[in-house]
């Protein structure tokens, strides 16, 4: 088993511009990418140019209308709106479709032997995007459809997707909530933006929601996942796992209140990394999602990033 991490980015990912004000900043993957390419990691990264994703890789996880806004509304200069907080610019799409390619070509590598982990350092995030709608910073929901392209050209049986950001990921729950072989976990502050997320809409076997409150810290939020996430996640014995790593839940972040360390973040990739050994041929794939605080987010990435390298 190869121990390399591949690290899809993209300069067009730079190129998303919500405005000077908005938290979800092209200094996100500055910050990441300088931390990832720190002599700490000893060349165990490989750093790959994202290919643009398609339409028919964005139409796995959305409906046909969903694209046609998205290209009809780009904007080739200035800014457009789809709510108040989702922002299209000129590059937008194009980051958004290296979002979208990335996290296919993760599943190509990581189902070819190629790598145990891939890490798509792309924006926007896309966890928020739902079938039918761009929303919460996200245009297309690039981790629902890796996990779609994961089965249906590789033939996988049973996906599961971990989402650790501070905000339930909606989106995925969205698209993948009652389709067999999908398993969405999501660990998140609860009630928080976007609202959902509670165990009531939780489905055995295919949604299980880790609802927190405010002030969770480290001793805890380990706890909880251990209890919680990791026995249903070994019970459902995912051929692949996909991971929403958001890093938004430090205790430092601005848009929310968990109080998480960088050290839980290497724990979770330790954790992660081991769960992919025993049950997924290692086969673990990472997609950023959210993380403002530009003064932590690098480490906590890079902290993650060497946890999924251990064994």
């Amino acid at each position: 088993m190869h121990l390399n991490t591949y690290i899809y980015r993209h300069n067009d990912c730079l190129q998303h511009d919500p405005g000077p004000q908005h938290p979800e900043s092209a200094g996100r993957m500055h910050v990441i990418l300088a931390a990832l390419k720190s002599s700490r990691f000893n060349n165990r990264l490989q750093f790959i140019d994202a290919p643009l994703g398609t339409e028919q890789q964005v139409l796995l996880a959305h409906a046909p209308s969903l694209w046609q806004e998205i290209v009809n509304k780009a904007p080739t200069q200035g800014r457009i709106a789809l709510d108040a907080d989702t922002i299209l610019s000129a590059g937008s799409l194009a980051a958004a479709l290296r979002g979208v390619g990335a996290a296919c070509a993760g599943v190509d590598a990581l189902m070819c032997g190629n790598t145990a982990h891939a890490f798509c350092v792309t924006r926007p995030p896309g966890h928020h995007a739902t079938h039918n709608q761009s929303m919460g910073f996200c245009v297309f929901n690039q981790i629902a459809v890796a996990a779609l392209h994961a089965m249906q050209h590789h033939g996988l049986a049973r996906v599961a997707v971990v989402d650790f950001d501070v905000h339930h990921g909606n989106g995925t729950q969205d698209i993948l909530g009652g389709k067999s072989g999908m398993l969405y976990i999501s660990t998140h502050q609860y009630p928080h933006y976007p609202g959902t997320g509670s165990q009531t809409q939780n489905r055995p076997g295919n949604i299980l929601n880790v609802p927190l409150a405010s002030e969770t810290e480290d001793t805890q939020f380990q706890r909880v996942f251990t209890r919680e996430v990791l026995p249903e996640l070994a019970d459902f014995k995912p051929e692949l796992l996909l991971v929403s790593a958001g890093f938004d839940a430090h205790r430092d972040d601005p848009l929310a209140g968990l109080l998480l360390s960088e050290s839980t973040y290497h724990w979770l990739g330790c954790q992660l990394r081991g769960l992919a050994d025993r049950h997924c041929n290692g086969r673990l794939l990472s997609v950023l999602e959210g993380g403002y605080n530009l003064k932590v987010l690098g480490q906590s990435v890079a902290a993650y990033c060497e946890g999924c390298l251990t064994r």
